[in-house]
């Protein structure tokens, strides 16, 4: 895509939680627009799929925080690091650009240092030049606000719930040539996500299913309470009325014994207050937004 291109192109990355699978990376997605490579969240596994999607890591314009939770960026220092490796798939030549809420210029500045080895000998031994080993980390208001605007893209971050420990915690809402997307970030119902999704092209929202059996046992319970229930996410999208209703993060909880709900079930729950157009998410599925609405493919 090129700057004067008015698409938004969305792809998830990674629509999986902190449970190991293969089938689904750690949360992270990739918006495209203006012609650039924007990185949300940085998941476990997001530099493989961006190497899929024909991404060089080098090429990344600038990544994006929700939150800290380690599921949301374990894949940063790998992301960053394999970026200013020389060859094609890699090749940063400037620094890294990094935008979350408060506290993530210190996390940058602690992987600077945690990882000053790698730099110092990719530096001496593949002539990597220092600026390409830096991150310009931005801290922006736990409550959010514009944090982005470059190639007639804006990025608008906006204060959410999920949980009164887990503070600051944002989603965004991408806005570019008339065309808009909004990601939930991890959170219980909160009144911004309506408010900054409100008729958006594409609304991509976590979910959380807990099975009746395991209602009130503490841990699953827990979990739970942290997220957004599928009755709760239809009745977003039902207030919202987006063009496309989009699921990732997809929490199925389960115990020993206990069978998670089924994608199936999480649909029916949904449908009860929402009758609009909705799709679960898979890694690697593909959103393109343009003024004919919303078409979605899947990267090969």
């Amino acid at each position: 895509m090129d700057a004067g291109d008015s698409r938004i192109v969305v792809t998830l990355l990674g629509s999986g939680t902190p449970n190991p699978n293969p089938q689904r990376f750690g949360p992270a997605t990739l918006v495209q627009a203006g012609g650039l490579d924007l990185l949300f969240d940085a998941g476990r596994g997001c530099p493989i799929r961006l190497a899929q999607c024909g991404v060089p890591l080098g090429r990344v314009a600038a990544v994006f925080l929700t939150h800290f939770h380690s599921d949301h960026v374990n894949g940063l220092a790998d992301v960053w690091m394999s970026s200013y490796i020389p060859p094609a798939w890699g090749g940063r030549r400037s620094a890294l650009r990094l935008f979350g809420p408060p506290g993530t210029a210190r996390m940058a500045h602690h992987l600077r240092g945690a990882f000053a080895d790698d730099i110092r000998i990719r530096m001496a031994d593949e002539a990597v030049p220092e600026e390409a080993t830096r991150i310009v980390a931005q801290d922006f208001a736990a409550t959010g606000g514009i944090v982005f605007e470059e190639a007639g893209v804006r990025v608008t971050a906006f204060e959410v719930d999920h949980g009164v420990h887990i503070r600051p915690a944002v989603g965004f809402r991408i806005d570019h040539g008339g065309r808009s997307v909004l990601l939930s970030g991890d959170t219980r119902p909160h009144p911004n996500v309506m408010l900054h999704g409100a008729g958006v092209d594409l609304l991509v929202h976590e979910v959380c299913a807990l099975p009746a059996a395991l209602a009130g046992r503490p841990i699953q319970q827990a979990i739970a309470d942290h997220h957004t229930s599928p009755a709760e996410a239809g009745a977003i999208f039902a207030a919202t009325r987006p063009k496309l209703a989009a699921y990732t993060h997809i929490v199925q909880i389960a115990a020993p014994g206990v069978p998670p709900v089924s994608l199936e079930a999480i649909e029916t729950e949904t449908r009860m207050v929402y009758d609009g157009k909705l799709v679960f998410g898979v890694d690697l599925m593909r959103f393109t937004i343009t003024a004919d609405g919303v078409a979605m493919d899947q990267v090969a």
